[in-house]
């Protein structure tokens, strides 16, 4: 197989054995049978509640290595073609650009928080002559 093949996941139907474990991962398709025994969390996450399937965001979710995107490399065997995974990939993609932008958002709030706390409680200090 290349990595230029393209999958629909009817294809990946069934590709959940230790013979056949193919899964999605942000649209492509890799083949994880030689990975199984050196996949730290077991062959069972790969296989039960992957294989065959779009796994991109219970891969996400692990927070996967540097290490870890760099083996996939060697795995891709191709890409997916259905439409429903292409939107769906979409809208966690703009989710995650969402929950990055909202994450710096809040700690634009924090900082002028507590600098507001620090000098409150300078003053509070100041007035009880404790400095």
């Amino acid at each position: 197989m290349g990595a230029d093949k393209s999958f629909s996941m009817e294809d990946l139907k069934g590709a959940d054995t230790r013979e056949k474990a193919l899964l999605v991962i942000h649209g492509k398709v890799y083949d994880v049978v030689k990975f199984l025994d050196e996949h730290p969390g077991g062959d069972e996450v790969l296989l039960g509640e992957a294989g065959g399937k779009d796994a991109s965001e219970a891969f996400e979710d692990v927070g996967h290595s540097d290490e870890a995107r760099e083996i996939m490399d060697g795995l891709l065997v191709g890409t997916c073609s259905d439409e429903s995974l292409k939107s769906k990939e979409k809208t966690v993609t703009k989710a995650r650009v969402t929950a990055k932008k909202s994450d710096a958002g809040s700690f634009n709030y924090l900082l002028p928080l507590a600098a507001l706390i620090l000098y409150l409680a300078w003053r509070t200090a100041v007035n009880k002559g404790i400095i």
